[in-house]
């Protein structure tokens, strides 16, 4: 067994006797909070989890983008938010004056919606909002830090197991639902580090800059701030890409400055 497999029995075997699902433990300091624990840094933050640091193997050999696998070691705990940014989360930015685009909703609806149809700029600055209106360090995840917590522990091409079956995520061809369009936020069931809709829904930007191939990546867990990063790294598949587009190892690339109907993102932050 491999250490990330290990960090989610350990999480499973030792977190949950004193972190019941679905609530928050409390904690005076970020050092104390305990791997799967839920918090919030504000009423109307986004809900985070703790991630534990551990390794993996990132990438696969199902194409060229994803090669070569690498082995990664994320040294630290982190914390990541469990859903993907909701419309309600943006609007209230936007009311607040930390966000300056109102993002159409595509007729889907708002609220509990994936926050849509914003770029990757778009998303920093609601990240730096964060940040100010807290006092923590929020950002976009990096793509090893995604990857990682969007396996969950996993090693097969979807966090539930190797083939996609259905009523998992929302995709083209996932059978999540008749709709068109999103779904709301944590509509299917979370992987083992209590992690929504990182297969499908809303695609995620991530910090990464575009490199073609993973040749001379980091293996540190760290962002890759060389490349071509006038492009962006994607993550997850959204609701409008077939099944092979929402594996946890999939990737994309768009402009950092163009808003896509399909492309949305959650965040990170770092632990004190």
């Amino acid at each position: 067994m491999g250490r990330l497999a290990c960090a989610a029995a350990a999480m499973v075997a030792l977190v949950l006797p004193f972190c019941a699902v679905g609530s928050s433990c409390a904690a005076e300091s970020d050092g104390e909070r305990l791997p799967g624990e839920l918090f919030r840094d504000c009423a109307e933050c986004p809900e985070l989890v703790i991630v534990p640091g551990g390794e993996f193997d990132m990438g696969s050999n199902a194409k060229p983008t994803e090669q070569p696998v690498h082995h990664v070691s994320i040294g630290k705990n982190f914390a990541v938010s469990r859903r993907e940014v909701t419309f309600a989360e943006w609007d209230q930015c936007v009311a607040l004056s930390g966000c300056k685009f109102s993002p159409p909703d595509q007729g889907w609806g708002r609220g509990d919606r994936p926050v849509t149809n914003v770029s990757w700029d778009d998303a920093e600055q609601f990240a730096a909002w964060l940040s100010k209106t807290t006092g923590k360090t929020y950002r976009l995840p990096t793509e090893a830090e995604w990857e990682y917590a969007a396996r969950g522990g996993s090693t097969t091409p979807y966090w539930w197991g190797k083939d996609v079956g259905t009523g998992h995520a929302q995709c083209a061809d996932c059978g999540g639902s008749q709709s068109d369009g999103t779904a709301p936020v944590g509509s299917f069931l979370p992987n083992a580090f209590g992690l929504y809709d990182t297969a499908g829904n809303a695609a995620e930007w991530v910090q990464d800059c575009w490199n073609p191939t993973y040749r001379g990546a980091p293996n540190d867990g760290s962002a890759w701030t060389s490349g071509d990063c006038s492009l962006r790294v994607l993550r997850g598949g959204s609701f409008a890409d077939k099944a092979v587009a929402v594996r946890s190892s999939a990737r994309f690339r768009y402009d950092e400055d163009v808003r896509y109907y399909a492309n949305g993102f959650r965040v990170a932050r770092d632990l004190d």
